[in-house]
């Protein structure tokens, strides 16, 4: 029992990290809850959840409650997160603040939703973190001095993108085309193609395994099975990389418009700098195999991947908790108002 923690949260689409003081990273959870449709009660969260998902008889529904990086159901993102709280590796104390990292531009009503939300699961102080500054405190870039950092962050949920300089902000755009809607592609994909049926988890499964951007030295092949549209029986097929690599292509033109937009609408000095510094990427998405290897091509701008891309915002998040008086300023508390310094 300690009589205060400070947690640096990151509330993901597709996963919840929970960094405590010191400790590092605690909670690695899908933000997936299934939940008994009968008695509107929670029988499984976090990785048991997942396993869930797509194989749950009618009366059982697993969902994240956390869509393109808003609050989707509040109810069920409050039993979730109060769950996580209960986690073994968090001590319990008297009084627990959090310094949690939500997209960009997210209206006022959505940034009192993640307040209010954890208020509720016990927070006694919310402080709010743009995600793209967490991100760029991961990798210890110096956003204090007048130059240009870039970050894009490809998530589940949404791509955030945003231009850094002198502790803020400058500008920044955040578009819900990322790695849960590569997904979705290449479950139509496989249906219109190839005529079969698959769900999220085989999605993903051939999103890791074959999935590039631009083509690659090697070649990748992998055997999936689903339930045949004619028949409706089940089926295997084989899936190249090309293929997956066609489906991808829509998604991926649509980040490098809005990145392409975000770099016209930066001040011109701030250009250069990013030009001369590069740009970061991290999260899921960034992963992807060859996504470094297309942005360079289309932005012509040297690409730098964020070490530990999933875990880059709650590791920024975490750095703030370990020196909050340094770095109160940069954050947003429950009265939506900045912290003075």
């Amino acid at each position: 029992m300690i009589f205060k923690k400070l947690l640096g949260l990151d509330l993901g689409t597709d996963s919840t990290q929970i960094y405590l003081k010191k400790k590092g990273i605690v909670v690695n959870e899908p933000s997936i809850i299934a939940f008994n449709n009968r008695t509107n009660r929670a029988v499984a969260i976090g990785h048991r959840a997942r396993d869930m998902v797509s194989r749950t008889p009618s009366h059982i529904t697993a969902i994240s409650p956390i869509a393109n990086g808003v609050i989707a159901d509040f109810d069920m993102t409050k039993e979730m997160i109060r769950s996580f709280l209960k986690n073994e590796n968090l001590p319990w104390s008297f009084f627990t603040d959090i310094i949690v990292a939500i997209p960009t531009n997210l209206t006022e009503v959505e940034r009192k939703s993640v307040i209010d939300l954890l208020k509720e699961t016990g927070a006694n102080n919310v402080y709010l973190l743009e995600q793209p500054l967490a991100a760029a405190f991961s990798s210890y870039l110096d956003i204090f001095e007048p130059t240009a950092h870039l970050i894009v962050d490809i998530g589940a949920g949404t791509t955030d993108m945003a231009v850094i300089s002198m502790n803020g902000i400058v500008v920044s755009k955040r578009l819900k085309i990322a790695g849960n809607y590569f997904d979705n592609e290449i479950i139509k994909g496989v249906k219109d193609e190839l005529k079969l049926v698959i769900g999220k988890p085989t999605a993903e499964e051939i999103k890791l395994g074959v999935g590039t951007a631009i083509p690659q030295s090697e070649k990748f092949e992998i055997t999936i099975r689903g339930r045949d549209v004619s028949s409706g029986l089940p089926r295997e097929v084989k899936i190249k990389d090309t293929t997956v690599r066609s489906w991808l292509t829509q998604p991926l033109k649509e980040i490098i418009n809005t990145l392409k937009d975000l770099i016209e609408i930066t001040p011109p000095e701030l250009v250069g700098d990013i030009y001369k510094n590069g740009i970061y990427i991290c999260g899921g998405g960034s992963m992807l195999r060859g996504i470094g290897e297309l942005l360079k091509k289309e932005i012509e701008v040297e690409i730098y991947t964020i070490d530990e891309p999933l875990t880059s915002v709650a590791r920024g998040s975490g750095i703030i908790t370990e020196k909050f008086d340094e770095y109160s300023h940069l954050l947003t508390d429950a009265s939506l108002k900045v912290i003075e310094a």
